[in-house]
């Protein structure tokens, strides 16, 4: 049995049509794109601009934001492509199916199960902390025992179990009440954007590109692995600085992936697939360029505060009540976060599932509903215990490193399957393929390096642990297995 037997994609098409396992169709490029900015746009847009630009790259960080931009396009490109060609629920574990074999399809499936998993998690926590500051601006505080940083963080756990009753009921009702918050969280973050515009001083840009200085650097186990390994001492400010912030920010990008895992509850995936995963990404980088540029016009880039530079910044000009505005803005805007990534979690278990590498009898689909019900109560289980009892903030960096490894696996899959299958009808097309899909997978893995060694560590004992289910349980079980069509692929012409 070979681990890398692939999976046709006419076979991957064909199983979204059988009975027990089919979805309901109900979503539009509009759903998808709203999907898309509801996943992206969270924490990050109120907290990580004002780390950056204070730490890394000054008022420059505009320009990082952009830097980011183009290199999460690359990989936008590639999930485009792909999401376009094969239309099936699964991202990144499905195209890697179709194109490198089920070994690596299991390996980024894995790795997709971890970043939907903890960011839910890491995130609902993130949710209980906004909440917890706005009800104390508004006079009703939560105790701190049920609250952020208590014995058990009870609202992280409500929010988790009311998402996940609402994911079971059906795709088409999240998105409604996605559509909502992603309505309010869009409507806070442009008035802040236009409010602040009104206390922007043109001196505060002025370096608009600050001298380069040594910046301040971890040790042992807590330092990027390439310091490890090169013992390069990194820069901050100056150009360095740039490029140094866009490899910071572009964490703020991740999420837009997992608009691909409901491809196959799509009404025209071909079309809609492609247009939700780019307009959700430019959307995104316009409204980050513009916070960037409001909030270090508004407060001089050595005064931002790093941990809440957005709220501190209306409050250096007195503008407290602000503060109230952008934590309601926070709730609502993570509140999407952690219902996006929860249906991309069951959508890659219900991929997986259904090809066998995990219990079939998980991808259950509900008769009235059309939702894989018992993978969405597994999901709202897990994703509760773990945001409700476990500190996951030392945790965060591996939800970037699990969504980057699919990145690297999505941008070569996409040159191999043209190679491999050059017929296949293709809704869009990644231009100057191999070249644009190779330096999309090299940015990745550049940013890969980037994170620290423990975090590298974590990483290879989830994928040890991975790989003990795969050889233990997966490979024989899996529907290839047992009698699947295997896929041999016409020489290229």
């Amino acid at each position: 049995m070979s681990m890398l037997r692939t999976k046709t994609v006419e076979q991957s098409i064909a199983d979204t049509e059988e009975p027990e396992f089919r979805l309901k169709k109900s979503l539009s490029a509009l759903d998808l794109t709203v999907f898309g900015v509801g996943v992206v746009i969270g924490a990050g847009i109120f907290t990580l601009t004002g780390r950056a630009a204070h730490e890394v790259a000054g008022p420059a960080i505009v320009i990082s934001f952009v830097v980011a931009a183009i290199a999460c396009g690359l990989a936008a490109m590639c999930y485009a492509e792909f999401a376009s060609t094969v239309p099936v629920s699964g991202s990144a574990y499905t195209f890697s199916y179709a194109s490198l074999g089920e070994l690596f399809a299991w390996i980024i499936g894995w790795d997709l199960i971890l970043e939907m998993f903890l960011g839910a998690s890491v995130v609902a926590q993130g949710w209980s902390a906004y909440l917890g500051s706005l009800m104390e601006q508004l006079g009703a505080p939560i105790p701190a025992a049920i609250g952020y940083g208590g014995t058990i963080d009870v609202m992280a756990v409500l929010l988790v179990v009311v998402l996940g009753v609402l994911i079971t009921l059906g795709i088409r009702e999240s998105l409604r009440v996605n559509l909502v918050l992603v309505a309010v969280k869009l409507f806070i973050v442009l008035f802040v954007i236009i409010a602040g515009l009104l206390f922007v001083n043109p001196a505060n840009y002025s370096p608009f590109i600050p001298d380069a200085a040594p910046r301040e650097t971890a040790s042992g186990l807590t330092q990027p692995l390439l310091q490890f390994f090169s013992g390069i001492e990194p820069t901050a400010f100056g150009v360095g600085g740039i490029f140094a912030g866009a490899a910071l920010v572009f964490f703020a990008y991740i999420g837009f992936d997992v608009v691909a895992t409901t491809a196959e509850e799509t009404k025209r995936p071909q079309r809609d697939l492609p247009i939700g995963i780019i307009a959700s990404l430019v959307i995104c980088t316009i409204l980050y360029g513009a916070v960037a540029l409001v909030v270090t016009g508004m407060v001089p880039y050595q005064d931002l505060d790093p941990a809440a530079a957005l709220a501190n910044a209306f409050a250096f000009h007195g503008q407290t009540w602000m503060a109230t505005v952008i934590s309601a803005g926070a709730v609502a805007g993570l509140t999407t976060v952690v219902l996006t990534l929860m249906i991309g979690a069951t959508r890659i278990i219900f991929a997986m599932s259904r090809d066998a590498l995990l219990p079939r009898g998980l991808a259950k689909v509900h008769p009235r509903f059309r939702t894989p019900w018992v993978i969405s109560i597994i999901v709202t289980v897990i994703v509760a215990v773990v945001a409700g009892l476990t500190p996951v903030g030392v945790l965060e960096e591996m939800v970037n490193i699990g969504t980057l490894s699919a990145f690297v696996l999505v941008s070569v899959g996409v040159i191999v399957l043209r190679r491999r299958r050059p017929d296949l009808p293709r809704g869009f097309r990644v231009p100057l393929n191999p070249w644009l899909p190779a330096l999309s997978a090299v940015v990745c893995i550049y940013l890969m390096l980037n994170l620290t060694v423990e975090t590298w560590l974590r990483f290879l004992i989830w994928l040890a642990l991975g790989f003990v289910i795969y050889f233990a349980y997966s490979r024989r079980h899996s529907r290839l297995a047992k009698g699947g069509d295997l896929y041999t692929a016409p020489t290229a012409r």
